[in-house]
């Protein structure tokens, strides 16, 4: 795993070696294992590696034999040892033992094409010295990043947004726009960053530079038709093999790994099949709280004694609040308003004193339907049905009046679920994560800013959905999420907050394989009554305590909402009225309070959306 930059010229001139150390610089945690560094006409690029495959000679920028491709790569490619074989056969040279190498010479053999055969995790540069072009590829769903931007001609990239930041100068002008969307979806979506004229490269797709210009284009979608025809068990055992299969290919090392074990479903799945395939006992790790409503270390201990693991745990408390944000927002360069990325990135740091690589069950929920929101879907759907007048009126008038359940993570539980049906009936049904799940709604949006903006959170979300390879709600709903939520949010926070402390997280969910698989699954497959992810709960039955099988969804929450109540509520209050506070430029000052006293006093919890607006200002505050 690595951090990769670069600089790429129009003109044929010398790159600044200065210019690019600058920026490899700002990667050092993705890679303290060592620099590399090329330079030619026109070009230079920039690595920083953390050594987990071939330690002595995978040092990169790696070439081809006669050093006209030259490679700079983040991630792992799980199928290298094939594909080494392979190349070999077909009377390549390969120098080292390393995954980079495989990919320069499938780039010499097939050109573009070579990212059709990799099996992996991955963001990498390859620059062609006949050609004179730069390729870019990144992996099919997301999970390592890449950003770039055009000045004067020129092209940057880098693997964190603080790499393109150490050379611009002057901080780039904010797109108020981007903001709209983070204050909706809870980040800023693939393309677009909070910078104009900086951007992400969309998950499966590629990127080729030349003194042309910039041209784009994906290489791969899931495709959910035709479905798979076999029988239940059937089904089952294929799982079976597929998914071990993938946890197997993960645990290719050559330093210590273990396992992040939250006590859900995939994860516990995950750790059962590491300990089949392992001699030694897993080692695992595991966050919780005091809060005992947000806690999954229970379950987590049952699973760990059930393989007999060898297994550490960390708990959180409000204290570590304050400084964690100010670390976070150096790593994320942008808003991301998940609290989760809090206990993930302690997990992290206490992981890392043991391994080098900890595996995890990151995709689980959208390639096999784990949230409640998918089965709940069908019955807003049928509510939107009934006359307006109940839906937009009286139901919404009347729940509001209801207490909310501040023990619980918002969004779950029978009340706060009802709070949410107002918001239902006035957004579409295609953006299905908007209705259950968004902070701030159109109408909070509304009263928010000073100058209103154009709402384009509903219509990215709906253009998904509307561009998904598949048939059914539910699938289309599947694609949408994959698509946005997975890659903008939930994989940005596991790759950042590993990489924080040069961790490499690896997630068997997110093989392209298997989701392929999975997204060939029938519905009933997937969501069967009032119960998600049917297929797997039931091909692993067998290897999970009760208990955990049997559970719902109750995601990585932390209790935000007693915490901005009581002891942080003081530091909130400062961080977002302050009148050096940025966002105060924004948004109406009274609005914030607004939402700070209706908190403190318990009429609504609005912890989710305080710890938004406190993301946001704490960003804002540092440009």
């Amino acid at each position: 795993m690595c951090g990769i930059c670069g600089v790429v010229r129009n003109d044929s001139q010398q790159v600044e070696r200065s210019l690019v150390e600058k920026m490899n610089s700002r990667l050092t945690h993705r890679g303290p294992d060592g620099e590399g560094y090329f330079f030619s006409s026109g070009v230079g690029l920039g690595m920083r590696r953390l050594a987990v495959i071939d330690l002595n000679t995978g040092d990169q920028p790696i070439p081809n034999e006669d050093e006209t491709i030259w490679i700079v790569f983040n991630g792992e490619i799980f199928n290298y040892q094939k594909l080494r074989s392979d190349l070999e056969k077909g009377g390549h040279t390969l120098k080292t033992q390393s995954d980079t190498e495989c990919i320069a010479h499938l780039y010499e053999e097939h050109g573009d094409d070579c990212v059709n055969f990799l099996r992996g995790q991955f963001a990498f540069a390859i620059w062609d010295t006949e050609n004179e072009r730069l390729f870019v590829a990144r992996d099919r769903l997301g999970q390592k990043p890449f950003y770039y931007m055009v000045r004067q001609g020129h092209f940057y990239f880098s693997s964190e947004l603080s790499g393109l930041l150490s050379i611009v100068g002057a901080t780039p002008e904010i797109s108020l726009p981007a903001l709209d969307l983070y204050l909706s979806l809870q980040y800023i979506p693939e393309p677009l960053t909070p910078y104009k004229g900086i951007y992400k490269l969309p998950a499966a797709h590629v990127l080729r530079y030349d003194r042309k210009g910039v041209y784009i284009s994906p290489y791969w979608q899931l495709e959910y038709e035709p479905k798979n025809s076999p029988s239940e068990p059937e089904l089952m055992e294929e799982l079976r093999i597929i998914l071990s299969e993938s946890v197997k290919m993960r645990m290719i090392s050559d330093v210590p790994l273990g396992a992040h074990l939250s006590g859900g479903i995939d994860s516990s799945i995950v750790v059962a099949l590491m300990a089949e395939a392992s001699s030694l006992p897993v080692k695992t790790f595991s966050v919780g709280f005091e809060e005992s409503s947000f806690s999954e270390l229970g379950y987590a201990r049952a699973l760990a004694d059930r393989y007999q693991t060898d297994h550490h745990e960390f708990t959180m408390t409000y204290g570590d609040i304050p400084t964690t944000l100010e670390i976070l927002l150096d790593h994320f360069g942008e808003p991301i308003a998940d609290p989760s990325a809090i206990p993930l990135y302690h997990l992290s740091k206490m992981t890392r004193e043991f391994v080098t690589v900890a595996l995890n069950g990151d995709g689980g929920d959208e390639a096999f339907a784990g949230y409640q929101r998918y089965w709940l879907d069908p019955y807003a759907n049928l509510y939107n049905r009934m006359p307006q007048m109940l839906t937009e009126r009286l139901v919404p008038f009347l729940v509001q009046k209801l207490p909310d359940r501040q023990d619980q993570p918002i969004g779950t539980g029978l009340v706060n679920g009802l709070k949410r049906l107002g918001q239902i009936s006035t957004i579409d049904s295609r953006a299905s994560i908007l209705r259950w799940g968004s902070y701030f709604s159109p109408q909070w949006k509304k009263r928010l800013w000073k100058v209103p903006l154009e709402d384009q959170a509903e219509s990215y979300l709906t253009d998904l959905f509307d561009s998904a390879q598949a048939v059914n709600f539910l699938d289309r709903t599947l694609s949408t999420d994959i698509h946005a939520y997975l890659s903008g949010d939930l994989l940005v926070k596991a790759d950042r907050m590993t990489m924080a402390s040069s961790l490499e997280g690896r997630s068997p969910f997110l093989d392209h394989k298997l989701a392929e698989w999975a997204a060939r699954l029938p519905k009933r497959m997937k969501v069967r009554g009032f119960t998600g992810k049917y297929l797997l709960r039931k091909a692993f039955a067998d290897k999970l305590p009760s208990d955990i099988l049997d559970r719902g969804k109750q995601g990585f929450g932390i209790p935000v909402g007693s915490w901005f109540r009581g002891p942080l509520a003081g530091w909130a209050r400062e961080i977002l009225l302050d009148g050096g506070s940025l966002i105060t430029e924004w948004f109406k000052p009274q609005e914030i309070q607004k939402i700070l006293d209706d908190h403190q006093s318990a009429r609504e919890n609005h912890g989710k959306r305080i710890y938004a607006l406190i993301m946001l200002a704490l960003w804002a505050n540092r440009k």
